[in-house]
């Protein structure tokens, strides 16, 4: 074992709350290091966010290829997908980001050491934390660590693991025939049909993906319609979407079994409001998609008793309007999706920079989780930020409301993607915007204008009196706010 090396701070995960973290106590002048068992960037840059990107657009690729070239007079002829290639280059790009991650930590003279880390201490005021650097073992996702190769301190330590698929506890995943996301965004032949258990951002990206090269999907959920954290009405336009485009859904729909055959799987399932009513489905294979659960597993020794809460590490975002992300044990912190929701890599980022920030002693506005936006990178695009309209509701605020067609924007004719719709939501009198939803092109970047206007405190009417470029997609977030004063031009 080496002798015990000291630091200002020790971040344990590479992803994106734990490498932009790292980065920004580095700026500060604090002496870092960054301990990941896997590769830099985490779940999200090589497992998820990125390479998953990469696959939908190149589904959108061979969608639009095969089904609408022609609609543009161009001939292609006959089209074929080199799934071996079409998968492998989505590795190359995680590849090309790893190395990126690590030369923001050479460039910032953080510390990067591979291994499981173990926590065996906070800081009492007389001794620092304390973590143990063990040999990785198990998965991707789980392993308590083998042997111990180092021991380090830090004055503190920020925890940033992330977060890692659910299981159904009667259909453990095999990577074979029942597959988690990892195992999705990996296999080395298409299946010609697919059952997706979950229909929330994750199941639907691969829906997306997997239906548009020709798979058979089917979607089963248990709530009564698609994207059920999104907007209803959004919700419906989605799934008439992707039954246009070839995929089948079972909604309302409780999993009771999932059988591994022969020649694939087989998935009972019930009427959640009617058990009697009970149907089957069968596919090559099975995508469990209900949602991710925390990742600490080997995190902790025994002794540290840190607090947790429904296997979340609790800290005092949950109780104090300005939190540091100090969790129940001294010196030790947590940020991301790790604390729990919302589990979203963009809200890590935010966490880890306001962490470290006041860590430091430096004032910093903070997360504000009333307007954090989430997007399905799905075709149609969906994206939300705020309230929704049951919310709206639900709070009893006097409200109007904008809702515009994108089968009249100009834009959005001119490239093929007329299908959508652009909702705002304000309270009255004074226009203060509560929330939008989108479904349509490019819905994943639009949002971030309502987000700005938002954390502005900007009302409907600034944006009606904002110039927007024509012929763009922005255009739309423009007619939606006319909307909400009865005011739209194109609709």
């Amino acid at each position: 074992m080496t002798s015990q090396r000291h630091f200002d701070l020790i971040v344990i995960g590479s992803g994106p709350g734990g490498y932009v973290g790292a980065i920004r106590a580095a700026q500060l002048g604090l002496k870092v290091a960054c301990v990941d068992r896997d590769k830099l960037g985490g779940v999200c840059l090589n497992w998820g966010c990125i390479p998953s990107k990469a696959l939908l657009h190149g589904a959108e690729i061979y969608d639009e290829a095969v089904n609408h070239a022609k609609e543009w007079g161009i001939n292609i002829g006959e089209v074929s997908v080199d799934w071996g290639a079409f998968i492998g280059r989505t590795r190359k790009i995680t590849e090309q980001l790893n190395g990126g991650v690590g030369f923001l930590f050479k460039k910032n003279n953080i510390e990067h050491i591979q291994g499981h880390a173990h926590i065996v201490s906070g800081n009492n005021g007389v001794t620092p934390c304390t973590v143990e650097i063990r040999t990785p073992s198990g998965d991707y996702y789980n392993g308590d660590g083998g042997d111990v190769v180092e021991t380090i301190s830090a004055d503190r330590v920020l925890i940033a693991t992330g977060a890692k698929p659910r299981e159904l506890p009667f259909a453990p995943c095999d990577g074979k025939t029942i597959l988690n996301s990892l195992h999705a965004m990996t296999l080395r032949e298409r299946p010609d049909s697919l059952i997706i258990i979950g229909s929330g951002a994750i199941g639907m990206e691969f829906a997306y993906v997997y239906n548009a090269f020709g798979t058979k999907v089917t979607i089963i959920e248990m709530l009564d319609r698609i994207l059920p954290v999104e907007d209803t009405d959004i919700s419906k336009i989605a799934q008439r979407a992707f039954k246009k485009q070839g995929m089948k859904f079972h909604t309302s729909a409780a999993v009771q079994s999932v059988e591994v055959t022969d020649t694939g799987a087989t998935v009972q399932f019930a009427n959640v409001n009617d058990e009697s009513k009970q149907e089957s489905v069968s596919g090559d294979k099975v995508l469990i998609a209900i949602g991710v659960g925390p990742r600490c597993d080997g995190l902790f020794d025994d002794s540290l008793g840190i607090e947790l809460d429904r296997g979340f590490i609790k800290t005092d975002a949950m109780d104090v309007d300005e939190p540091s992300y100090k969790t129940s044990v001294a010196g030790i912190y947590a940020i991301g999706d790790i604390i729990g929701p919302p589990l979203l890599a963009h809200v890590a980022s935010e966490e880890a920079v306001t962490c470290v920030e006041r860590m430091a002693g430096h004032h910093t506005f903070g997360v504000d989780y009333k307007s954090i936006p989430a997007c399905t990178y799905t075709n149609p695009q969906i994206a939300s930020i705020g309230m929704n309209e049951q919310q709206v509701k639900e709070a009893g605020i006097d409200y109007m409301k904008g809702e515009y067609s994108l089968k009249a924007h100009s834009k959005a004719i001119a490239v093929g993607a007329a299908d959508g719709v652009v909702k705002i939501l304000a309270s009255k009198p004074y226009g203060e915007i509560l929330g939008a939803h989108i479904i349509g092109h490019d819905a994943s970047e639009l949002i971030s204008e309502i987000g700005l206007a938002i954390r502005l405190e900007a009302t409907v009417e600034d944006i009606v009196s904002t110039m927007h470029a024509h012929p763009t997609m922005a255009e739309s977030i423009h007619e939606a706010a006319l909307g909400t004063e009865g005011r739209m031009i194109h609709n």
